[in-house]
Formats: structure tokens, C-alpha cells, sequence
């Protein structure tokens, strides 16, 4: 967890220590499913990874949990804290679509794919701090944009497309100059465009950022580097696939300085 994902990793620093270990559980759990492409290059072993987790999920797998430390922590999670294995369930269903090449039809489906798989980690979160905020869908909105961006040149290599294809359509991009790797002015403003939204949500959140419990402020510290990658890509010289990359220690800093300020992470 620490390596894989650090942001969330460090963020969980600043949790209660009595909600550590369901956070960094909550967080492996997504971390395994994100990457099951990553773990199975074909669809049917990607299929029978997700079904496991799946029965993982409702009970089905106690024995062979118990032999998978992230499965183990996740079950001992989910009654301790009351969790909904629905919506757990329900991410796993919807990250189906990683493990395919079909592209991400329209940005509608790419804001419920955000919905059902990173706000659905946010307000799983919020509630292990025993808390409750609105704020989950407009941080899984913003990091699942900063995601499709900073991620475009894996997916472009997997000849993956989570650019919507309205939103490339709208600006006269097309998904041959993605994967041909041509950075035309009209991927720049396609991408640009998702940047942009990006940028609201976070500022959504930072316009109610008053009303967000301090209990829950640890499940969104992840957020704070955010801003920075997202303005790093106006430069003039950005390149949409080598974007720009904050050195670990910056990303650290900006964590810190956050969990200080939580108005710092919109700037």
C-alpha cells in the first residue's frame, strides 16, 4: 500500500489510528481491483478475478479469504463498520470495463463509472471515520478525470480510451490520433475540456469545504496534489503522454500542508 499507492497511504497518517487499518483495508481493496488488468492481460482471467472478489464480498470465499491478507482485512471490515457490501460489489462490476478494449462511450458514462468506482472508495471512507459528507461524488468526479489524464499513455499502449468519445467527437479529435500518439491541437482541447471540469469539481468541494466535517477531512487529503498535476498541464510545453509527474516529496509536502489547511487543497 505503501508504494502502490502512497497519497492515500500518507493521507491515512493523519486518520484516527483506530481507523488506520479499515482505511489502508479499503484502499488495498480498491488497489487490487484497479489493477486487475494489470495482473491479467485477457478478459476471462480478468472475469475470474473480479467474480472472486465479487464472492469475496458476499461471503462466499471465508476459507480462501482467510489465506489473502487484503481479503481477510476487508471482511473484517465490513461488519465492524457496518459497511454496505453492495456498493463494494457494485465497484467491482463496474471496474468490468478495465479489462476490456471497448472505449469509453460518452462523458455520461464516464461520470458513472466515476460514481460507482473511486466516489463509491470516498464515501466508504467518510463513513469508516464515522462521518457523512455529499462531497464523495465531486471528489470521485475530479480524481477519476485527473486519472484518465495522467494514466493516458498506459491506456494508449493497451489501446484502452477513457477519453470519452463525445468529448473527442466535440473537438474534432479522433481516437486514431490518441493511439497513434498525435498530439493535435484537437486532443489538446479535448483533454483540455476534461482538465477543466476536473478543476470544477475540485473547486465544488472547495466552496463547501466549510461544511465538511474535520472527521472526515483524512478521506479527501489524497486530493491535495490534484490542483498543482492539473495546472502543470496549461503549460504550453505539456505533452499529453508524458504528463507531468510531482516528485514524491513535493506530493508529501502538499499532503501535509493540506491536512494543516484542508482550503489548501483548492488553492
Amino acid at each position: 500500500m505503501r508504494e502502490i499507492d502512497r497519497d492515500r497511504y500518507l493521507a491515512t497518517l493523519f486518520a484516527p489510528a483506530e481507523h488506520r487499518g479499515a482505511l489502508f483495508a479499503l484502499y488495498a481493496f480498491d488497489v487490487e481491483i484497479s489493477r486487475v488488468r494489470d495482473l491479467a492481460h485477457e478478459p476471462m482471467p480478468g472475469e475470474i478475478r473480479l467474480q472472486w472478489w465479487r464472492e469475496v464480498i458476499s461471503d462466499q470465499r471465508a476459507g480462501e479469504a482467510t489465506a489473502n491478507p487484503v481479503a481477510a482485512a476487508l471482511l473484517q471490515t465490513l461488519p465492524r463498520y457496518n459497511l454496505p457490501s453492495e456498493q463494494l460489489a457494485g465497484l467491482v462490476e463496474a471496474h468490468r470495463f478495465d479489462i476490456y478494449d471497448e472505449p469509453m462511450p460518452s462523458l455520461i458514462e464516464l461520470q458513472s463509472y466515476a460514481s460507482k468506482t473511486t466516489r463509491v472508495v470516498f464515501e466508504t471512507a467518510t463513513r469508516i471515520l464515522g462521518t457523512a459528507t455529499n462531497m464523495s461524488e465531486e471528489a470521485g468526479q475530479a480524481q477519476t478525470l485527473a486519472k484518465v489524464l495522467t494514466l493516458l499513455p498506459r491506456h494508449t499502449a493497451r489501446r484502452q480510451l477513457y477519453v470519452p468519445q463525445d468529448v473527442l467527437r466535440q473537438h474534432g479529435a479522433r481516437p486514431d490520433d490518441i493511439f497513434a500518439m498525435h498530439r493535435t491541437p484537437e486532443l489538446r482541447a479535448a483533454l483540455a475540456e476534461l482538465r477543466l471540469r476536473a478543476r470544477r469539481h475540485l473547486a465544488h468541494i472547495g466552496a463547501a469545504s466549510a461544511e465538511i466535517p474535520a472527521s472526515a477531512w483524512p478521506a479527501f487529503l489524497s486530493l491535495a496534489p490534484l490542483r498543482s498535476l492539473l495546472l502543470a498541464m496549461e503549460r504550453t510545453d505539456y505533452d499529453p503522454f508524458q504528463p507531468p509527474q510531482a516528485a514524491p516529496w513535493r506530493r508529501q509536502w502538499q499532503i501535509w500542508r493540506a491536512a494543516r489547511n484542508p482550503r489548501r487543497i483548492f488553492g
